[in-house]
């Protein structure tokens, strides 16, 4: 009886296994994709040598199935440190194979999070011949970011923008959602995702159809559709030298409103506004050529439905008697916002009336470590309502660590210690990032208030976090660097901390 149970148990994870792993020699093929595909990856030391290693992983598993080459596709990384730097040009590795590898071999720079001059450097390498980039494809970057950047990103991420990049972004940490979703491209529902490093296999296949659906096939097609706008784009045809193009757009249902623009032979991209919501256009882009017939190009585009609900709630900023709530997108057709919010279980709740004109706002007057179920509901201008809900919770009363302090305990060794928070803590949480090696991570019962953190390199700079942890939420964390000083023979190993 024993013997037929683990036969039938090893034939059914036989077959298990084979349909979850996948098959060699049965690699998916992307055909008919040319573009620039350049990764800006956080280097620096406020991710751990677990969470690069990760990120490497899933940049390798989303660009596995492209096909490499000067005719194809090309990639390349940028590393966001102290000082960007790229990894390798686009035109080095020109198979599948060589960029594998080069991303394997990819090794952390350590650093400070400066993304925003990253931003600037990558938009020099984007449209440079020393860095292997070419001129007439599709611009795309993958940002992958913890969500933390020491300098702004708003003004040379804009720019990449206007110079044609789509820009997809992958926050691996706690982003702001709407600083984050004003960097990637529009809408940010298709390029900005949220995502825990350890999950990051699951977005894989989506994003790597939506950079598919950039760079693949020379067509023209619609990008960052709204309700009343889209932008075309197409391959280069023409020059300013060889001819112009004719864009005739119209309602699918009613042919007689269409419009015509003419556009230099230089343009790539042209921007329609003051569309009708949830309408389909027909458009026709007819290149007017000097030299010789080239085809018109057609393409169906709908544009939004106008009421769309919020579609994402950000709770932010909680204490023990507030929270920040914050939503988005902002509509012109939105006249107010209606915030409810009461505590979770009960049936009372509050009202707060918010201007159309804004997208965010602090609830006050409640209850320190309670759960409340928060609606944001859109009151537009025609009468319409649509809501979305979140749930938030307050801080414990004081729920903070207080004197974060070190011992030096011999070589490479120190004792961090700290004054107990206030309020039922079920636990401590201590996490060093060092410098050079591992991030390590304890947890401790309430009544230890210490840790011994070893391997510290001489010589290098570590952050170190303790961070209270209460019933339904973590306090407020406290941190500090803690610098290891170079050791000479004659000092021994006293006196080498300076925090």
């Amino acid at each position: 009886m024993f013997a037929r149970t683990a036969l039938q148990l090893a034939l059914w994870l036989q077959v298990a296994l084979e349909q979850s792993l996948p098959k060699k020699g049965l690699q998916p093929f992307i055909p008919d994709s040319e573009g620039d595909l350049l990764f800006l990856l956080d280097s620096s030391g406020s991710v751990s040598f677990y969470e690069f290693s990760r990120v490497k992983e899933f940049i390798r598993g989303l660009l596995r199935p492209f096909t490499f080459g000067p005719s194809d596709v090309q990639t390349s990384i940028i590393h966001i440190s102290t000082v960007p730097t790229m990894e390798f040009p686009f035109d080095r590795y020109l198979s599948s194979g060589a960029v594998q590898q080069a991303i394997r071999d990819t090794q952390q720079l350590m650093g400070d999070t400066n993304t925003g001059k990253a931003l600037s450097f990558a938009k020099e390498k984007f449209f440079t011949d020393e860095a292997g980039a070419r001129a007439d494809v599709p611009k795309v970057l993958v940002w992958v970011t913890d969500g933390f950047s020491t300098d702004d990103i708003s003004q040379p991420m804009q720019l990449l923008k206007d110079m044609g990049v789509t820009v997809f972004i992958i926050s691996t940490g706690r982003g702001n959602y709407l600083e984050l979703s004003a960097a990637a491209s529009q809408p940010p529902e298709k390029h900005l995702y949220f995502v825990d490093v350890d999950d990051l296999p699951i977005i894989t296949k989506e994003l790597r159809d939506a950079i598919i659906d950039v760079i693949r096939a020379k067509r023209l097609r619609a990008v960052e559709i709204t309700s009343s706008s889209f932008r075309l784009t197409w391959p280069r045809l023409l020059s300013s030298d060889t001819g112009y193009y004719v864009l005739e757009y119209a309602p699918a249902d009613d042919p007689r409103r269409k419009l015509v623009k003419q556009v230099s032979g230089d343009h790539t991209d042209l921007f329609l506004s003051d569309l009708l919501p949830d309408t389909t256009y027909e458009v026709v882009l007819i290149p007017e050529s000097n030299e010789h017939y080239i085809p018109p190009q057609t393409t169906r585009v709908t544009t939004l439905e106008e009421e769309i609900s919020p579609t994402r709630v950000v709770i932010s900023e909680s204490k023990p008697h507030s929270f920040r709530v914050s939503w988005a997108p902002m509509l012109d057709s939105v006249r107010s916002y209606q915030v409810l919010y009461g505590p979770l279980p009960g049936n009372s709740a509050k009202l707060l009336e918010v201007d159309g004109a804004h997208n965010s706002t602090v609830v006050e007057n409640l209850a320190p470590n309670t759960t409340y179920l928060v609606t944001v509901a859109a009151i537009y201008k025609s009468g319409k309502e649509k809501a979305l809900s979140a749930k938030a919770c307050t801080q414990e009363e004081s729920s903070k660590v207080r004197h974060l302090r070190f011992e030096d305990m011999g070589p490479n060794t120190l004792k961090a210690s700290w004054d107990s928070a206030d309020g039922p803590v079920l636990g401590y949480r201590v996490r060093c990032r060092r410098q050079a090696g591992p991030s390590s991570l304890f947890s401790v019962s309430p009544q230890i208030h210490s840790v011994l953190l070893t391997d510290l390199a001489s010589g290098t700079a570590n952050k170190v976090c303790v961070k209270p942890m209460y019933r339904n939420q973590p306090g407020k964390g406290l941190c500090r660097m803690v610098h290891m000083q170079h050791v000479t023979a004659a000092q021994g190993y006293k006196h080498r901390r300076s925090a």
